[in-house]
Order: structure tokens, then sequence, then C-alpha cells
């Protein structure tokens, strides 16, 4: 059996419902995940997900920040919610796949946005980066994200980190802005390799090649010095690592009206 799974930072799925309806038109994710949905979970635009062929959807959001969602074509065995650093900030869901989507063995999907993090890399003086690295480190320590042996788990979302050289337009001039420093980039990579994570864009993209998946709203043309950075990811548990049969960026998302500054990010598997 095959798995589509999509991975997108929408940056409020209200305003920018007709782009996923785009995506999934041309994608077909059998699973989208998304991330600042920006919404309370009364107000997501459920009947459109319906219309569209996806009638299993798990919401995690709130008013005005944040949110994630997880909208499927597969039903869902159990749904879970998280916090983390005792704030209710709509930052986490897990579901699960089972006998009710026909899998034989069980399979696990979390779906996060990690903190941004604020301007000033520094916690003494940033409660924002402060929360960011507190964040990085409970993703480490928590347990049910250290998938082991058979356990069949994937790990997606705005990670808010691009944690390798290449991840990045300038390494070198982007070593004391926030989503490169070294110490957030240590943490990522400590809490990916606790949990014995395989990072699918560099499984399959050399790290000599560059690669993102955000731009900044700040730039007049997006396109013009291509100024990236890699923030959204999709791991894997050592279990799926040789499942995995085609990884897409969406990179002309970027360019679509009234776009999102994220694009999505898409992973195709065998998971029967």
């Amino acid at each position: 059996m095959r798995l589509v799974l999509t991975t997108w930072n929408i940056n409020s799925v209200r305003l920018r419902i007709d782009l996923v309806a785009k995506l999934i038109k041309q994608v077909r994710p059998d699973v989208l995940c998304l991330q600042e949905t920006k919404c309370i979970d009364d107000a997501f635009p459920l009947k459109r997900f319906k219309r569209l062929g996806y009638e299993h959807v798990a919401l995690n959001g709130q008013k005005g920040y944040h949110g994630v969602a997880v909208i499927s074509k597969w039903p869902f065995e159990e749904t879970n919610v998280r916090t983390f650093c005792d704030k209710v900030d709509s930052r986490h869901i897990t579901v699960a796949f089972g006998e009710k989507a026909q899998l034989a063995q069980p399979l696990v999907l979390h779906n996060f946005y990690v903190p941004a993090g604020g301007d000033i890399p520094d916690p003494a003086l940033n409660p924002k980066f402060e929360h960011k690295l507190q964040f990085l480190d409970e993703m480490k320590a928590c347990e049910p994200l250290h998938p082991r042996g058979d356990d069949r788990h994937i790990l997606v979302g705005d990670l808010n980190v691009a944690p390798h050289e290449y991840d990045v337009w300038s390494h070198k001039q982007l070593l004391k802005v926030v989503s490169h420093t070294p110490i957030e980039c240590e943490k990522l990579l400590a809490a990916q390799t606790h949990g014995e994570w395989v990072d699918v864009a560099r499984e399959r993209i050399p790290m000599s090649e560059k690669v993102y998946t955000w731009w900044s709203y700040r730039a007049a043309d997006w396109t013009v010095g291509d100024r990236g950075r890699r923030l959204d990811h999709i791991w894997v548990s050592r279990a799926l690592k040789d499942r995995v049969s085609d990884f897409r960026i969406l990179r002309d998302a970027r360019s679509w009206e009234r776009p999102s500054d994220h694009v999505p990010v898409t992973v195709t598997l065998d998971v029967s």
C-alpha cells in the first residue's frame, strides 16, 4: 500500500483554503499535515475538505496563532495532543493508522509546529528564543518520539530550524540569525539522533546541494538571490527508511497568488 503524505505550513488555512485545494488537485496526497492553521477547531473549513475527499480530520487549533491539523483519506485509530513547555499553544498532534486503514502494522504520524523563536538569538534577552530551545529539548526527551525496532513512525512539520550548512542560502551570514544558530541546529539534530530518525530530504539529496522550503515575505521578489531556508522537514523511523520511494518540494507554490512563505513537502512511502 502506498502512502502519499504532504506537510505544509499554510499560514492561515481559511485565508489560503483555495491554495490548499490547488495543492490537493495537483499532488493528491492521502494525508495532508498543516501547520500554522490560525483558527479554532470550530472554525476549521471541514466541509471544504470533505468535498475534496478528506473525511478524517484531526485538529489542534487556537484563535489567530499556531495550530496544527491532519487531514486524511485514511481513518484514524486514535489521535493525541501533547503540550510542550507547559504551554497550551497548539503545536503538536499525533494520529495513528491501523486496521481501519487496512494496515497490517500500525503507523504513527507526528505533526509539529516548533516555535519560531523571535529575532534575538539569546535566551537571556528573548523569552521566545528560550521557549524554542526548551521545546527542542523536550522533543528530544519525549518518549513517544523514540521509535525503535519495527516501530513505523513519521515526524513532519515546520520545525523552524535549518540544521545543515546547505539548508540556508548563506551559512556564514546566518550563523547569528534565528533558525540557523549553532545552538538550535545542535538541539534539533540531538532530537533527531536520540529518536533514531532519518531525515528524508538529506537521505535523498546530497549534503552539498542547497535545499529550501521557506523564503521570507520581506523580499520583494523571492526568486532574486534565492535566499531560502529549509525549515520544513519529514523524518521517518529506521523501519521506514527503505520504504521511501519519492520525495518532492513544491517550490512553485511560493509563486502562487497570496502564497504562504513556506512550500509543501511530499513523501511517498510503501506502508503495506
